[in-house]
């Protein structure tokens, strides 16, 4: 990509498309294309057609996706599905019919089966069953993939497909029901922190209660009972507040985080290093599979040491007790991250560095 080339970035305002939107300035590049949900819904055939039909972006970075944790993925279930099919197969589709030279599809490391060896290597795509909680989002996500595959194969596209493992930085979900498990490790923590300090207005505050629902809480007790529905307990028979912050199943699993600015850079070493074409060998016959790049760190940890790292970096110091009752999901997702560190890029930014970054993120962000 040239510095003055037309890039759009489909979802700058999300985790991953505002790390993306911030790289590309940072780099240098001056001729960024963006819109809102509101002045285009990608769910939108006709609207997103016309988007392309009338800006005619040359390179495509699609981070716009529905999103969120566990719990929203296994309740939501068809909206994921549905809603992700429909943005990437309407913005992959019109990218392919206005000639842009090349895009990068952003998935997830969903996409690999429940019991994958560890880690996980490209070729490990659909040779089992998903996760059964996200498993329509991993779907969606897969579709995606092989979308991009199928059109580089029959149309001689230049559209490649990355893997991110699990993110977090600026911009972030911090929905209490809705967001991935270091957020919201994150936000519960930082809540729990206020109310064992007695700030019960700077709690309010933070949940835009004055707002939203001051009718039904407008007492202490109003407020202790609302952040018990989140696993928040607090304790007041002696004086005190005594808190304690229930996490969703065993602590044991284990995963891989990235911080987004360096998923970020890998996208755009990606779109300036490596074509489709660099990605399978034509010798090998027919068959052209698995493709896509991970993109992680390489390391993991604990959801349970993740927790107690939260913990010191919030200054909570409450209990934290394990619902071994909830579902843990998978117990271990390492990404094998060799294919892209071989090509030439590694990450930056530590997990515990990363994290002191997001509170300071979160805590400006409220």
């Amino acid at each position: 990509m040239d510095y003055g080339s037309k890039i759009y970035v489909a979802g700058h305002r999300g985790l991953v498309g505002s790390a993306l939107y911030r790289n590309l300035i940072e780099k240098g590049f001056t001729n960024i294309i963006t819109r809102t949900h509101d002045d285009l819904d990608l769910k939108n055939y006709e609207a997103v057609g016309s988007f392309f039909q009338a800006e005619q972006p040359e390179y495509v970075l699609l981070a716009a996706a529905k999103v969120g944790g566990i719990m929203a993925n296994n309740i939501y279930r068809a909206q994921f599905i549905f809603e992700n099919l429909q943005i990437q197969n309407n913005v992959i589709h019109h990218a392919y019919l206005n000639g842009v030279k090349k895009l990068l599809f952003l998935g997830s490391s969903c996409v690999y089966p429940k019991s994958a060896p560890q880690p996980i290597k490209e070729d490990y795509l659909l040779t089992d069953i998903l996760e059964y909680t996200n498993e329509p989002y991993a779907i969606a996500k897969i579709a995606g993939i092989k979308m991009c595959e199928s059109y580089n194969l029959q149309y001689g596209t230049n559209f490649i497909s990355a893997m991110p493992t699990n993110l977090f930085g600026p911009n972030d979900n911090f929905h209490l029901e809705n967001s991935h498990v270091l957020p919201a490790l994150l936000r519960k923590m930082h809540l729990s922190k206020l109310m064992e300090e007695g700030k019960y207005d700077e709690v309010k505050s933070d949940l835009g209660l004055e707002k939203s629902v001051s009718d039904t809480v407008n007492s202490e007790s109003d407020l202790i009972a609302y952040l018990q529905k989140y696993g928040i307990d607090v304790d007041l028979s002696s004086g005190k507040p005594l808190v304690s912050l229930k996490i969703w199943g065993s602590g044991s699993p284990m995963r891989e985080f990235l911080w987004s600015d360096d998923l970020a850079d890998a996208c755009i070493y990606i779109m300036n290093n490596l074509d489709f074409k660099d990605l399978h060998d034509e010798n090998k016959g027919v068959e052209v599979r698995n493709t896509h790049i991970n993109v992680g760190s390489g390391k993991e940890i604990s959801i349970k040491d993740l927790a107690y790292l939260v913990k010191d970096t919030v200054g909570f110091k409450g209990n934290i007790v394990f619902d071994i009752t909830k579902p843990d999901g998978t117990m271990r997702k390492l990404l094998d991250v060799s294919k892209l560190n071989n090509l030439g890029w590694t990450p930056k930014i530590k997990l515990q560095e990363g994290i002191r970054e997001f509170y300071k993120f979160y805590l400006n962000y409220k």
